[in-house]
């Protein structure tokens, strides 16, 4: 169930006529986050003038087209005039109500342009709803509190941060108190849009001793999650399977004996099992008894067992004669090993011992609809990636070395992907003193490189690495000093 999902992010704090906010830029910037790990594509912007604004929600419109949902952010200054909402610039004229209205955009604007573009979900979400801003320097003081209530077009949900007509509160910490409780919610795996609000209102509420309600206006036609769990999403396996800890397994189906014998952690049993899975005895087996014996095969290669090993590696012969989906069972269930735990949950660590291994595979033709499963469980979580696996997407690197003090050596001083050094200390107790160089392992320029694939989960048929400076003594003869406890894996 792959979903296209979009979202324009506006965080407003630096206002030149109004008073400035501590929290919008953190909001837009955390709820950004949360929504590129919901498989969102994010456009965000910050401290827009009305002309960014509204450059911003155009191109906002045009990328709506063909998508299933919509999502529109705000956190900032709102206001009403004569009852219609305006969220305001940190240009927007103060100078008098006809200068405010037309110097902010209308929020009837956000929601023409999101009821037009035809999409299945359109969400709003308004942590805007303070005071009027303005009103001190106009000549009247009867402008309404709060934002006033709107009509929501069939398929969308408007979010306010407080009832209409009532204002918010900043928040003391980083995030204002309306989004502080969105953030918590967001992510709750397979929570409907209505009750994580529901779930917001009432963290909310609690947070502000009362103070502060949250507010909708719905008129969704389908239920939407922001997350759902891998069993939710993946309907080709059962939870069982999927979370393996829980598949029972009957020692009078062959299939079961033999994922009973790589699940040994012995290697002569695990070794001689592999030699069971024929493809007379696969095409007999179901689908979900192969996903879990892929993931078994997949767990036993990477506790060192040769003939698991040899079974990836050979994987292509070894399941001539097999039923495309039966053979494609135990392919995705040796790819959903590497980055989902026994209870289907995205591991903390990926088990990455085989992993270049099977993601050879990807390079055979006929194997491509198991690249593509692997590709959309780990969709929602993109943002765990460099680039998302599964996809044939290239990833081009620039390292940088200097020259050692040896003859051959050349030392790693940066990883470049995607214009940023994505080479970084993780493990703290490799930190060098000031004016030491950190420890090194010495790799060839094949090991370097297979290091990187490893820890960036990228093919090595997708890898292209570019060295800036000249390895001078010849690549066969080349030592990369690599700094232990430094990585290049997705922060």
């Amino acid at each position: 169930m792959s979903r296209q999902l979009i979202a324009l992010v506006i965080g407003n704090a630096d206002y030149e006529n109004a008073t400035k906010l501590k929290n919008p830029v953190n909001d837009a910037n955390d709820i950004t986050t949360k929504l590129l790990a919901s498989g969102f594509t994010v456009e965000k912007v910050l401290d827009c003038t009305y002309s960014e604004m509204d450059q911003a929600l155009k191109r906002f419109k045009g990328s709506l087209k063909g998508k299933d949902v919509g999502l529109f952010f705000f956190a900032g200054h709102g206001l009403q005039i004569d009852r219609e909402n305006y969220l305001t610039a940190i240009d927007s004229d103060a100078s008098g109500e006809d200068e405010a209205k037309y110097s902010s955009l209308p929020l009837n604007r956000v929601i023409e342009v999101m009821e037009k573009a035809d999409t299945q979900t359109s969400i709003i979400i308004l942590d805007a709803c303070r005071d009027n801003p303005f009103e001190r320097a106009w000549s009247r003081s009867s402008v309404s509190r709060g934002l006033a209530p709107v009509y929501a077009p069939r398929g969308s949900l408007i979010a306010y941060a407080t009832s209409p007509g009532q204002v918010a509160l900043d928040g003391d910490g980083r995030n204002g108190a309306y989004t502080a409780a969105l953030l918590q919610h967001i992510s709750t795996p397979d929570c409907s849009i209505e009750n994580m609000f529901k779930r917001v209102r009432n963290t909310l509420s609690a947070a502000t001793a009362g103070k502060q309600i949250s507010w909708e206006h719905t008129s969704l036609a389908g239920e939407f999650f922001f997350k759902l769990s891998i069993g939710v999403r993946i309907d080709l396996y059962s939870e069982e399977a999927l979370s393996d800890k829980l598949f029972v397994l009957d020692d009078a189906k062959t299939s079961h004996r033999t994922i009973r014998a790589l699940k040994s952690l012995t290697w002569p049993t695990q070794n001689s099992a592999i030699n069971v899975i024929t493809a007379a005895i696969a095409n007999k087996a179901s689908t979900n008894s192969l996903f879990v014996l892929g993931r078994n095969v997949y767990q036993a290669a990477c506790g060192g067992s040769n003939g698991a090993c040899g079974y990836i590696d050979g994987f292509v012969d070894r399941t001539q004669g097999m039923d495309e989906m039966k053979r494609k069972a135990i392919l995705d269930g040796m790819l959903f090993e590497i980055f989902f735990d026994p209870l289907a949950r995205l591991r903390t660590q990926f088990k990455s011992g085989s992993l270049l291994s099977v993601f050879a595979l990807q390079t055979v033709k006929e194997l491509a609809p198991s690249f593509d499963f692997i590709a959309e469980c780990l969709l929602p979580d993109i943002g765990r990636f460099h680039v998302l696996p599964g996809k044939k997407h290239d990833a081009v690197i620039d390292v940088i070395t200097k020259r050692g003090t040896l003859p051959g050596q050349h030392i790693v001083e940066g990883i470049y992907f995607g214009g940023s050094n994505i080479l970084w200390l993780e493990d703290q107790d490799y930190a060098a003193e000031p004016g030491e160089t950190p420890p090194s392992e010495k790799l060839s320029v094949s090991s370097f490189e297979e290091k990187l694939a490893e820890q960036m989960i990228v093919p090595m048929h997708l890898l292209n690495v570019t060295y800036k400076s000249e390895l001078a003594d010849g690549v066969a003869r080349t030592k990369i000093l690599f700094p232990y406890g430094w990585t290049t894996r997705k922060r």
